[in-house]
């Protein structure tokens, strides 16, 4: 199965299993694609932003105080962030709700990092400081929530160019009187991170040509391609046409076109997929720019020279590139 075909199966299989919004859904909201909703769910708050940071617990949360005061108990992550709460229907437990939210992850090809439930997540009689920091403060009026009926996930399904992490936090709530007494209620956090939107900053003729004096080598972030292929997409022609409009200024110029990868996948793999990109994008200089292929030199490293730790998606997302480098 390919790497697309298997994130479309992921993604249709999430989609098929959530159910149609609600009457009491706030406006405007709605439910991320990827992740199921409990069917009768009700949407109380809802927040998406295209590009953030944010932290996710992946640990039991011991002390009040945020990630100053609990070190390595959150995972950093930068993406795209979808952020939903629920009410659930009355007469439900948090058990139910977390087993249909785990079963739907699962079946959709995540993989459960972290999970806890009740006082194990962290919560202490003496306060709740794992609610009071995965919770939205102002998810309901007047609300408090139990540290000993609470139940977290935290789910990561990767690919090569993607990866989404899903937090669901889950736990009953009383108030002073209402609807909401003794009513479950779940948090999601889901963040797909990702290359942040590019082509903000141009890199063109002259940006590569001070790059290569000074350095000998400058990266270029915009050449794309789809995940596990080397064919270029559409998108990659105003960086082509710069390289071009600088190989064309500077008639004797040879470059290496090389081409790396992040460390997802196996290192022969990678190594072969980059090399095919650098091929790519060497063809397409000479085809449709016409510059000579005695000029360029395609080679591809995979992963073994990155520019930023790969233990978190922005640094993957830097290792994933295309360089020039002067001969």
């Amino acid at each position: 199965m390919t790497a697309r075909l298997f994130w479309r199966l992921a993604t249709l299989l999430c989609i098929l299993i959530t159910p149609l919004a609600t009457a009491g859904d706030i406006p405007g909201a709605e439910d991320h694609p990827m992740v199921s909703r409990y069917a009768g769910a009700e949407i109380i708050k809802y927040e998406k932003q295209a590009f953030t940071e944010i932290s996710l617990a992946q640990m039991p949360i011991q002390q009040r105080g945020g990630k100053d005061k609990n070190p390595g108990a959150f995972l950093e992550l930068e993406g795209k962030l979808t952020r939903v709460a629920y009410r659930i229907p009355e007469g439900r437990s948090t058990l139910e709700v977390y087993r249909n939210y785990e079963e739907a992850l699962r079946g959709a090809g995540f993989e459960i990092l972290f999970s806890c439930k009740n006082e194990d997540c962290g919560g202490k009689p003496a306060g709740r400081p794992f609610n009071e920091i995965v919770t939205p403060k102002d998810l309901t009026v007047k609300m408090m929530f139990h540290e000993k009926d609470q139940r977290y996930l935290l789910a990561r399904l990767t690919r090569e160019d993607q990866t989404v992490h899903v937090a669901v936090y889950i736990t009953k709530a009383y108030s002073i009187g209402g609807q909401d007494k003794n009513r479950v209620f779940v948090n999601t956090q889901v963040v797909e991170s990702a290359p942040m939107q590019s082509g903000m900053v141009k890199v063109d003729a002259k940006a590569m040509a001070k790059g290569l004096d000074a350095e000998g080598h400058i990266a270029l972030y915009g050449v794309y391609f789809d995940t596990d292929k080397a064919d270029i997409k559409p998108e990659s022609g105003e960086t082509l046409a710069e390289i071009a409009k600088l190989m064309k200024s500077q008639p004797s110029l040879k470059v290496l076109i090389v081409g790396h990868t992040d460390n997802v996948g196996a290192l022969d793999y990678n190594r072969s997929l980059s090399e095919r990109r650098a091929k790519a994008v060497m063809d397409a200089l000479v085809s449709q720019y016409k510059i000579g292929a005695e000029r360029m030199t395609a080679l591809g490293v995979g992963m073994a020279a990155p520019v930023a730790s790969s233990e978190n998606e922005a640094g993957k997302a830097k290792n994933r590139r295309v360089e020039l480098v002067k001969r």
